[in-house]
């Protein structure tokens, strides 16, 4: 069977696009950018990629297109699949269908941290021999892939996106899951292009609590407000609450507080001496996302005092907080983070954790949210736990980030030509710096290009 996919290196759809291959198919697809990782991750799977939208695509005729939701009418290539009265469905009913049908699935859904949520599960239960199948927007390093189909009979890990199916289908990804397992890990307002406000985004969240089982559980974080308003429209379903609340059956106590070693306590009185995570990532809400994975693991039969020793092997997936290189004792690191949130966040972990030299973040806002400029309003403020602050203008950045300098907490500059960014990095970098580039695009190739022009100068 050929399956042709379109928007084949999407995060998901690229995903899914290796669970094929493992099953068998034939697979080929189509995308407008194309850029590591997914795209060597489907040149290494023998998977043929067309870059641009184009009729001429879907020949030889596919026996099924699978459309991302970044394709819209009056793209070519749909266009060209409708007239010919092609077969078609969207990514996440055929991953339904065709992969997570009679498994137990655990969908890890929230605003935040679904990427190293999931790739922490998946290592977790990996660890304990379960050799589970997973589907996560982002490579995890502990696997070298983004996707795997695992043993028939183990667990099935998906990343729960809220955003939106395809043209056709304008419910949330995770509706067509029907875990037994759902994270919930935290709720904000995102995705502006598709929803009007906060209260849309947790009807969609209770719509994914509605498809949970009442032999189930929900993992819900506790302190999220936008949480607890989704449990108050409906729940049928065991819910089971982590953080840092001492009413919550799971908790975690920082012993670092770049988050790098914390104690896990479950149950209100169960003080485990083995339950102490020492590990390689930084950041209070890495700990948050290691507590909610170890969560899920214990439901699935995974003794805690194990899993928190797996822990310590466990590599953060590419693009989160990914050191790309070093050059003259200077740190280039890349993560994904996009949105105020996430920024502050990566930041405020990489603060704790930097006892040498300054922190330089360099953020590229790119998002469908950061392009309406619905959250402009934060972005400055969200750079706060850094020396300075690099901004770039993206072409098709509809307003201006200069107002952002005279708001910033930090010395903060601004750029709209790639090279020129890259030339003041290099002039500002001093031994001992660490460079953080956050971006959730390819950003041009600046981390290769900054990288070259730091050995250039001080190689």
């Amino acid at each position: 069977m050929h399956l042709h996919i379109l928007g084949i290196c999407g995060t998901f759809m690229g995903s899914l696009a290796l669970l094929a291959r493992e099953l068998g198919l034939t697979v080929s697809g189509s995308d407008a950018n194309v850029y590591p990782p997914m795209s060597t991750q489907l040149e290494e799977a023998g998977i043929h990629l067309a870059e641009g939208y184009a009729a001429a695509n879907l020949t030889p005729r596919p026996d099924l297109v699978v459309v991302g939701n970044a394709l819209s009418r009056g793209n070519p290539e749909v266009e060209a699949l409708l007239d010919r009265g092609l077969p078609y469905v969207s990514g996440p009913q055929w991953l339904a269908e065709h992969v997570l049908a009679g498994r137990q699935v655990i969908a890890v859904a929230g605003t935040h941290g679904k990427t190293t949520t999931a790739s922490l599960l998946a290592w977790l239960l990996e660890s304990a021999g379960l050799a589970p199948g997973f589907l996560i927007g982002g490579v995890p390093r502990n696997f070298g892939v983004s996707a795997r189909l695992g043993a028939h009979d183990a667990p099935f890990v998906v990343e729960a996106d809220e955003y939106d199916t395809a043209f056709f289908d304008k419910r949330s990804k995770f509706v067509h899951y029907r875990p037994e397992i759902a994270i919930l890990g935290n709720l904000e307002f995102d995705h502006a292009d598709i929803f009007p406000d906060l209260a849309a985004i947790e009807r969609q969240f209770h719509h994914l609590v509605r498809t949970v089982p009442g032999r189930g559980r929900l993992l819900v974080a506790d302190g999220e407000p936008a949480l607890d308003r989704v449990l108050e429209q409906g729940c049928w379903t065991p819910v089971v609450r982590f953080g840092g609340e001492a009413s919550s059956p799971w908790r975690l106590a920082l012993e670092r507080e770049d988050g790098s070693r914390f104690r896990v306590i479950h149950q209100q009185d169960e003080v485990d001496e083995d339950a102490v995570v020492d590990w390689p990532l930084t950041g209070a809400y890495n700990a948050r996302n290691a507590l909610a994975a170890l969560a899920a693991a214990h439901a699935c039969g995974v003794d805690l005092a194990r899993g928190c020793a797996a822990l310590s092997r466990f590599e953060s997936p590419r693009r989160r907080q990914e050191l790309r290189g070093e050059v003259a004792g200077i740190q280039v690191i890349d993560d994904f983070a996009h949105h105020p949130t996430a920024i502050a966040a990566t930041l405020e972990g990489l603060r704790a954790a930097t006892t040498r030299g300054r922190l330089l973040a360099v953020v590229e806002p790119r998002s469908n949210t950061m392009r309406l400029g619905t959250l402009r309003d934060r972005l400055a403020a969200s750079v706060g736990a850094a020396d300075a602050a690099f901004w770039y203008q993206p072409p098709g950045l509809d307003w201006s980030l200069a107002p952002l300098l005279a708001a910033s907490p930090v010395a903060a500059h601004l750029h709209e030509d790639l090279d020129a960014l890259v030339d003041a990095l290099v002039t500002e970098a001093r031994p001992f710096d660490r460079i953080v580039v956050m971006s959730n695009g390819g950003f041009g190739g600046i981390h290769e290009k900054l990288l070259a022009a730091l050995e250039a100068a001080h190689g």
